[in-house]
Order: structure tokens, then C-alpha cells, then sequence
């Protein structure tokens, strides 16, 4: 029999091959991945990672030991450029074709580029890769031991909050630029995104809200400002592009698999299997649509937990499991002193009635819901541990909760 192949180099090719190889299968197992290290995790790549606190190992799910000892034949620095699913063949960079019997595509997302004059300069970074990660540490420690280093971040999502803490703990001069009424108001809405504005204003950064970017600024081919449309120039050492990222489904839409409209989200879509529209071609991570029980739509996840349960998942659907997936997106992330979890979905801005809070904003201490026609639709801690599970009932029970009792959830 042809292999099975995983194709990525992501968490959830890491989770899908360690399930294949617990479900049983004991087949020809090979991954391929565009980069040149074994599947690793995003997470620490903005935060302790970046700072230089945290030793590579931290980003491998899988000892490198792993593979060899499950038989799990790992092709790096090698990308997959053609599918063809009715001949079961993947064409790959290097001009080999590989057969297989089954396929998982986890070829994850792209950082949106900044499309404005000077992304080229040098000082100019994205996060993605673990190299990315280390281009940008290094630039940033300089920075810091240079006592002078003035980072502007150029997007107020969770990686450029992420950056952007990170360099304040290093002792950097920061600068958040941003679009939005207030940071992550796309995601969380503006009520939680101005507690997030002034956590990060209270640590130093410069917070700039309704911003636009206009151009980058150089002396001798390195950026030395970013331009903004009211005439305004933010002076910079490093600047760091955090403007939102779009899955890599080109493999999938040339091999003529379905995807699912941009208003729904994009990316390929899957059945509660996370099957495709061909039954031996899966698709998990980043570029899964996934139906969502819970919500009634489809759902595309651009977080560690849908690499996590959905590698995972897809690696047991692929040995055979007809199991649904229903979990709830969750997501977590540590800034400063301030750490989050997140259990949910809600379509920002249209998608929520009310915040509800529990606890103390003031105090940094409180469990927040997004309630929906009565119901709890989304939850978010912060710095109050041990509480996802009662917001994951809360949202399961897709009932109505008096505003009184969410206000009332830590007493």
C-alpha cells in the first residue's frame, strides 16, 4: 500500500502523526514540510522564544527521536507544488512525485503583506517561521543591549501585542500602530481590546489607534521610519508587520478540492472528519473550514488549540475513526503580567449583544462573556485560572443565562 502523507511542518502535522501511529496504523508514514526543521509549534515564536528565554527545544511537540523510532520518514526543505487526487500523486520542488493512499493537508497560512512604499528595507520583519523568530530576536537583543532600540509594531492583532510586550520586556522603545477604535477590536470587539490598550500603555508602549500606514521610511536602505497618512513620521530601528495572515490553500484550489467562500472565512472545506471533498485528501490547522456544531456555521481557526485537536482528529479520522469534531476554538496568550484564555467564537463587530463582566477590570482579574440574544456565545479569563471548563458549559448549553449570574460566575 502507498503511504499515508501529512503535508506542513505545523503543530497539526506533529498531533495527525503521533495519533496515526496510537490508532494503529503501523504503514509507510512520510511528512513534508517547506522548512527545514521537523513539525514545531508558533506559540513561543512571540513570546518567550523571541526574548531568548526559552531554549528550541520548547518549540517541538515531538522529540526528533520520534520519527525514526515510529518510522516516520520526514522530507524538510522540500514543498509540495502539485496534487493531483484522482491519480493519488503529490508532485514535489525537488521534481519527485510521491504516491500515497492518504493525504493531510496542514500547509498553514502566509503573513499578509504590508502593501505600502519600503517593505523591502532591511529592519523590516514578519513572524511566521522559527527563523523569522530568530531574525527578529536578534535584531531585538542587539537593540536591547544597545539601550537605544526603537521597535514600531504595524498591526494591534495578537502577534503585534505579543511582539510588542516582548520588547518592552527587553527594554525597547515601542510603538503600536493600529487601524481599530482599539487594539484587537477585530477580535475581541473594543470593549476587551481597550483593556488590552491600556495594559500595553501602562507598560510604555505608545499606543496609536485609528492609524494608517503610508509608507516605510529609509537612510541608506534601512528603515528608519514609518510614514503615516496625517503627515506624521514614527521613528524606528526595527519595524515588525503584523497585519493578519491568509491560509495557503493554493495546492488545494489547484488540485480542484472545494473551499469555502471568503464570507464564510475561507479556507478548504472539510466535513466533521476533516475530510475534503475527495474522501482520501484531509485538511486540518490553519486552512480547515471546519463545520462547528456549536455555532451552526463553518469555522476557520488560525490557533494553536485547531492544530492541536485538529491534527489530532485528523490523524484518527485517517485510521479510520468516524468520530465528528466538536470542540470549541480556545486560544490563550501571556503578555506582561496578564494572562489570557479564551474558550469561543463571535463574529466581531456584528455578532454579540453585550460583555458581561465578572470581577475587576481594574484589577486585572476577571472572566468576560460575549452574550449573544441571551446566550453565551464566547469567554475570556484573565488571570483567573481553572475556569474554562463552566464556560465551556455555559456555551454548550446554548441557553439563555440572567445577566446577573455571569456577573456573579467568580463569587
Amino acid at each position: 500500500m502507498d503511504p499515508y502523507v501529512l503535508v506542513g511542518g505545523g503543530l497539526a502535522v506533529a498531533r495527525a502523526a503521533e495519533a496515526l501511529r496510537d490508532e494503529g496504523y503501523d504503514g509507510d508514514l512520510v511528512v513534508v514540510t517547506t522548512e527545514p526543521h521537523r513539525p514545531y509549534e508558533r506559540p513561543p515564536l512571540s513570546k518567550g522564544y523571541l526574548r531568548g528565554e526559552d531554549d528550541r527545544d520548547v518549540l517541538f511537540p515531538l522529540d526528533e527521536a520520534w520519527y525514526g523510532e515510529h518510522g516516520v520518514e520526514l522530507r524538510t526543505s522540500v514543498t509540495a507544488v502539485g496534487l493531483v487526487p484522482r491519480d493519488h500523486k503529490l508532485t514535489l520542488s525537488d521534481g519527485t512525485t510521491l504516491r500515497w493512499s492518504k493525504i493531510l493537508l496542514a500547509t498553514g497560512s502566509t503573513p499578509r503583506a504590508l502593501d505600502v512604499p519600503g517593505t523591502d528595507l532591511a529592519g523590516v520583519h514578519y513572524l511566521r517561521t522559527v527563523d523569522d523568530s530568530d531574525r527578529l530576536s536578534g535584531r531585538l537583543l542587539d537593540a536591547s543591549l544597545e539601550g537605544a532600540g526603537r521597535l514600531v509594531v504595524v498591526g494591534d492583532g495578537w502577534i503585534g501585542l505579543e511582539v510588542a510586550a516582548s520588547a518592552r520586556q527587553l527594554g525597547l522603545d515601542v510603538t503600536l500602530i493600529g487601524r481599530g477604535t482599539q487594539p484587537l477590536s477585530r477580535a475581541l470587539g473594543p470593549e476587551m481590546g481597550a483593556l488590552y490598550g491600556s495594559v500595553h500603555e501602562e507598560h510604555g508602549v505608545r499606543v496609536l489607534r485609528r492609524a494608517h500606514v503610508v509608507g516605510l521610511s529609509a537612510t541608506d536602505g534601512w528603515v528608519t521610519g514609518v510614514d503615516l497618512a496625517d503627515g506624521s513620521v514614527v521613528g524606528a530601528d526595527v519595524v515588525v508587520v503584523g497585519v493578519g495572515a491568509s491560509p495557503n490553500v493554493g495546492l488545494a484550489e489547484a488540485a480542484g478540492l472545494a473551499l469555502r467562500p471568503p464570507a464564510e472565512g475561507g479556507g478548504i472545506a472539510v466535513s466533521g472528519t476533516l475530510t475534503t471533498s475527495h474522501p482520501d485528501v484531509f485538511a486540518a490547522g490553519d486552512v480547515a473550514s471546519v463545520p462547528s456544531p456549536h455555532y451552526g456555521r463553518p469555522l476557520r481557526v488560525e490557533h494553536w488549540s485547531a492544530a492541536q485537536e485538529g491534527g489530532a482528529h485528523a490523524g484518527r479520522a485517517m485510521a479510520g475513526s468516524g468520530a465528528e469534531y466538536d470542540k470549541i476554538p480556545y486560544f490563550y496568550s501571556d503578555q506582561y503580567d496578564v494572562g489570557m484564555e479564551y474558550l469561543g467564537w463571535v463574529d466581531v463587530p456584528g455578532g454579540y449583544d453585550d460583555v458581561v463582566i465578572a470581577g475587576s477590570v481594574e484589577e486585572r482579574e476577571l472572566v468576560a462573556f460575549w452574550v449573544a440574544s441571551g446566550r453565551v456565545v464566547a469567554g475570556m479569563s484573565i488571570n483567573v485560572w481553572e475556569q474554562m471548563g463552566r464556560v465551556e458549559e455555559l456555551i454548550g448549553s446554548q441557553t439563555s443565562v440572567p445577566k446577573e449570574e455571569l456577573q456573579a460566575f467568580l463569587r
